[in-house]
C-alpha cells in the first residue's frame, strides 16, 4: 500500500493552459506569492480535517505533450498567468519538459503534433507510455503517482463493443484497432502500472466495463469525466433550484466564446460533439422530463461553443433560460459569466490529485463517484445513478471526508 510520507508524482497528459496554471500555481503557493483559492483541500473546513493528504511540497510534476514547449514556454503561450508572476516561476517551469505524446490525427485533426511517439502500433505505444511511467517513478525515487488526462478534446466516436473488456481491448491494441484513441492508451498504461487515473476531459477513455475490468486487476481507483468549471457549474446550481421550486423550463440556450487552444480544437464538429454530450448531461438528468412532463416535457437544450481568439483563456458564457410558473405564465433568466477557464480548472485538478492519492492509499478502487462534485459527467456509481445536483454532490463529498477523518481521530 502506498505510504503518505513520500513524494507524490503527478503525471499530466497535456502540458497546456490548465496544466501549466496548476504547476505554476502550486509553485506560487509554496513560495507565498498567492493563495490556493478554489481548492477545497487547501481551504477551511476541509484543510482542517486530519486526512493525511499529500502536501504541496510533496508534488513532483511531469507529463506528455504533442508539442515540445517546456512548461514556461507553454504557460507564456497560454497567457493565463501574468508575465510578472511567470518570470518569478521561470526557473521552476523551464525544467519541466514534456515527454513525447501519443498522437493520432484521426482523433485530433485540428492540431498537427510534432513532439510525438514514433512507435508503429498502438500496442507499442502502450508499452512506450508504460515505460515512461516506470522511468519517471524510478528517476524521482517515487513509489506512487496519479495520472491526469488534461489534453485537448478528441473527436467523438461511439463506444465499440470489441473494446468493452480488458481481453478484448488487448487484442484490439495488437490489431491496431482504429477505435482506440490516445486517451485509452494513456489510461490503460496507468492502470497496468498501478497509477490512479483522473479524466478531466470529455474524451473516451473506455466504457465502464473496460474501466472496471482494468481497475479490478490492479485495485486502482479512477474518476471522471470533464471538469465542471464554469457554465455547467452554474447550471448544476440553478437547475436544481428551479426543480425544487417546481418551476417549469421550456428551454435553456447556452453559448460560449473561448480563444485558447481548447476553443480552437472545439471548432472541429466531432470534437465539439464530445464536449456537447458532456455539457448536456447535467440538465437532462436534473430535469428528467419523463418524471415531470408538466414542467419539463417540452424542454429544449441548445449548447454552442465559438472560437474567438481575442478572448484567449478568458471564456465568456451566456445562458438564456425560458421558464414558466403559475398558470403557465412565461419568465426568463439571463446569466453572463465572464470567467477564466484555467483559473477555475487548476484548483479542481489539485483537489482531485490529492483526493485520488488519498483514496488509493486507503484501499479504494473502481469508480470514485463520491467525487462527482468535480465533473460534468460523473463516472457510474455502484449504488445507482449519480446526482448532478451540486448541493447533493457536495454533501456526499463532505460526508465521506468528515466521516473518514472522524475514524482517524
Amino acid at each position: 500500500m502506498p505510504r503518505k510520507n513520500e513524494k507524490l508524482g503527478v503525471l499530466t497528459v497535456g502540458m497546456g493552459a490548465v496544466t501549466t496554471t496548476l504547476m505554476g500555481g502550486v509553485h506560487a503557493v509554496r513560495n507565498g506569492w498567492g493563495k490556493p483559492i478554489g481548492a477545497l483541500t487547501q481551504m477551511k473546513p476541509f484543510s482542517e480535517l486530519p486526512l493525511g493528504l499529500a502536501e504541496l511540497d510533496d508534488l513532483v510534476f511531469a507529463g506528455w505533450d504533442i508539442f515540445p514547449d517546456n512548461a514556461y514556454e507553454a504557460a507564456q503561450k497560454a497567457a493565463v498567468l501574468d508575465e510578472t508572476l511567470l518570470k518569478k516561476m521561470k526557473p521552476s517551469l523551464v525544467s519541466h519538459k514534456p515527454m513525447n505524446g501519443v498522437y493520432d490525427p484521426a482523433y485530433l485533426p485540428s492540431l498537427k503534433g510534432t513532439h510525438i511517439k514514433r512507435e508503429k502500433s498502438k500496442w507499442a505505444l502502450l508499452q512506450a507510455v508504460r515505460n515512461d511511467i516506470r522511468t519517471f517513478l524510478r528517476k524521482n525515487k517515487l513509489s506512487r503517482a496519479v495520472l491526469v488526462l488534461s489534453h485537448s478534446v478528441e473527436s467523438y466516436r461511439p463506444q465499440n463493443r470489441a473494446l468493452s473488456t480488458f481481453d478484448g481491448f488487448m487484442r484490439a491494441l495488437k490489431k491496431n484497432h482504429p477505435g482506440i484513441p490516445p486517451s485509452m492508451i494513456y489510461s490503460a498504461a496507468a492502470f497496468l502500472e498501478c497509477v490512479p487515473v483522473i479524466n478531466a476531459t470529455p474524451n473516451n477513455w473506455g466504457g465502464m466495463d473496460l474501466l472496471s475490468d482494468m481497475s479490478a486487476m490492479s485495485n486502482i481507483p479512477f474518476v471522471g469525466c470533464d471538469l465542471k468549471t464554469g457554465q455547467t457549474f452554474l447550471k448544476s446550481v440553478i437547475a436544481p433550484a428551479l426543480r425544487k421550486r417546481c418551476l417549469g423550463v421550456s428551454g435553456w440556450f447556452s453559448t460560449n466564446i473561448l480563444g485558447n487552444r481548447d476553443g480552437f480544437v472545439l471548432d472541429d464538429p466531432q470534437a465539439f460533439r464530445s464536449k456537447e454530450r458532456s455539457k448536456k448531461a447535467v440538465l437532462n438528468d436534473i430535469f428528467n422530463p419523463k418524471e415531470m412532463p408538466d414542467l419539463y416535457g417540452q424542454f429544449h437544450h441548445k449548447v454552442e461553443i465559438n472560437y474567438y481568439p481575442p478572448r484567449g483563456d478568458n471564456k465568456e458564457g451566456w445562458d438564456n433560460i425560458d421558464l414558466f410558473g403559475w398558470l403557465g405564465y412565461p419568465m426568463q433568466i439571463k446569466v453572463n459569466f465572464l470567467c477564466r477557464d484555467s483559473i477555475l480548472a487548476a484548483p479542481l485538478v489539485l483537489d482531485l490529485v490529492l483526493l485520488m492519492d488519498w483514496a488509493h492509499r486507503n484501499g479504494r478502487s473502481g469508480p470514485q463517484d463520491w467525487l462527482g462534485f468535480y465533473f460534468k459527467s460523473p463516472v457510474g456509481s455502484s449504488t445507482g445513478k449519480s446526482s448532478h445536483d451540486l448541493s447533493d454532490q457536495y454533501a456526499r463529498l463532505e460526508k465521506l471526508l468528515t466521516s473518514s477523518a472522524g475514524k482517524l481521530l
